[in-house]
């Protein structure tokens, strides 16, 4: 069960530590956006290049930012049975829906993208906006990012979900969480 445990911790910790660092690029997106902002309307002026970063660093951090969202329980979901089930009822459903539903879908994602991806690379593709930035093939590749970082926290959640079934006892900070979504949902 350390093992279990040991490896629910590092795959948890590496999109801990990715969420945080993509949620730095929100202040370059804000600050882009603000400057966009000024420029085409008190100036004037714009560019096609500052545009697309905005567009390109939201999709980065939807993309990157998707497994510590799963992490931290912040995806929609109607918890109408599931918010006051028990432990092993949650483990359970996780361990389903991640098996049949989380990572089926990003086994296709990746495999219907990877083409596309592959292409960009040959190519080194850019934007086919003139003026537009380079490196679109970076931006593609973001979805494979997400594939391996949303498909790392489905294992941890994989793992954790097997971990309670056969101790029968959930981690704290699952039991914590679960009742402060339920104290926000009822006040």
């Amino acid at each position: 069960m350390q093992t279990l445990s040991a490896a629910i911790d590092i795959l948890e910790s590496i999109n801990d530590r990715i969420g945080k660092a993509v949620a730095w690029l929100n202040v370059l997106l804000v600050v882009n956006v603000f400057t966009v902002v000024v420029m085409r309307y008190v100036f004037s002026l714009g560019w096609v290049w500052m545009q697309e970063l905005y567009v390109w660093t939201h999709a980065t951090i939807f993309l990157a930012g998707a497994g510590y969202t799963l992490l931290h329980n912040g995806h929609v979901r109607i918890d109408l049975i599931y918010g006051i089930a028990r432990p092993r009822y949650k483990a359970a459903v996780d361990l389903v829906g991640t098996l049949c539903l989380g990572l089926p879908l990003v086994g296709v994602i990746l495999d219907r993208s990877w083409p596309m991806i592959h292409r960009s690379w040959l190519s080194l593709e850019k934007s086919a906006e003139i003026g537009g930035l380079p490196g679109l093939f970076l931006l593609k590749s973001m979805i494979a990012a997400f594939c391996c970082i949303f498909g790392l926290q489905l294992l941890a959640m994989l793992l954790r979900a097997l971990r309670t079934l056969v101790t029968g006892e959930a981690a704290a900070e699952q039991i914590d969480m679960g009742a402060e979504v339920a104290r926000e949902a009822l006040q």
